[in-house]
């Protein structure tokens, strides 16, 4: 189980003190992206090891990407068990800020919002908020689309559970203690704002029945999947393994 945190880190609470200064402005006009796509800022999963950086940059070097596959083999094998006894609530109720041992846990600030502020370019806060985010521009890693969000049309950017609940459920999380489950559904390097309709149609999906649409961030996709599996010691099925390597040049 992860280590508890008690504190954020320096650079976040940087990053924070940022978005309390402006929370009053207002976001407007596209991100700025580079060359690969990816918005300006974004980083690749194998720079941010606790998923504390926004977004999910493509890997591009053929040294990443031969680190990538080194970690997605180290990762053990299982079958899918059954969805038996799953219910959502068995991992805390949606987006606590009360979960122990990860980052941005008792920050004052549910974790959907925290997600929102991680990622979104020009949040705008409501009143007297420097927590619930209202609109921002979202560059999504998964179609490369960039989103203009507003609460109002709050299902068009919704926090994609990178290894699924489900999936997690099936795969072990059934037998660990609560605290262990809420850890999972609420750490953010478990954790994307993405475009509402691709994260519905995952679903509760491996890699080897669904990928980001986005074909430049599917190693990237597959590395962040293995991230959570080592870190909360859950194992992958043998096509959903198969899958992840191939996207990374295995």
């Amino acid at each position: 189980m992860p280590t508890p945190r008690t504190a954020l880190p320096a650079a976040l609470l940087a990053v924070t003190a940022s978005l309390a200064a402006g929370c009053d402005a207002i976001g407007a006009g596209d991100p700025a992206s580079g060359p690969d796509g990816a918005a300006t800022g974004a980083a690749a999963p194998l720079d941010n090891p606790d998923g504390t950086k926004p977004g999910l940059a493509p890997l591009t070097s053929d040294a990443d990407r031969a680190e990538a596959r080194r970690l997605i083999e180290a990762l053990t094998v299982k079958g899918r068990g059954p969805r038996t006894g799953y219910d959502r609530d068995e991992f805390g109720y949606a987006w606590m800020d009360t979960a122990d041992g990860v980052p941005l846990a008792r920050n004052g600030c549910d974790t959907r919002n925290d997600l929102l502020r991680r990622d979104g370019q020009e949040p705008r806060f409501r009143s007297g908020s420097d927590c619930v985010v209202v609109a921002m521009t979202l560059h999504d890693p998964y179609t490369g689309r960039t989103i203009e969000w507003r609460k109002q049309r709050a299902a068009e950017v919704q926090i994609d559970h990178v290894v699924p609940l489900s999936y997690g459920w099936q795969m072990g999380a059934s037998r660990w203690p609560e605290g262990k489950r809420e850890q999972l559904a609420n750490d953010p390097l478990n954790l994307l704002p993405v475009d509402g309709p691709a994260n519905s149609a995952k679903s509760d999906s491996g890699p080897a029945s669904w990928l980001p649409p986005n074909k430049r961030v599917r190693c990237s996709y597959a590395v962040r999947f293995a991230q959570v599996a080592k870190k909360y010691e859950l194992p992958v099925t043998r096509a959903d393994k198969r899958a992840m390597l191939s996207q990374c040049g295995g």
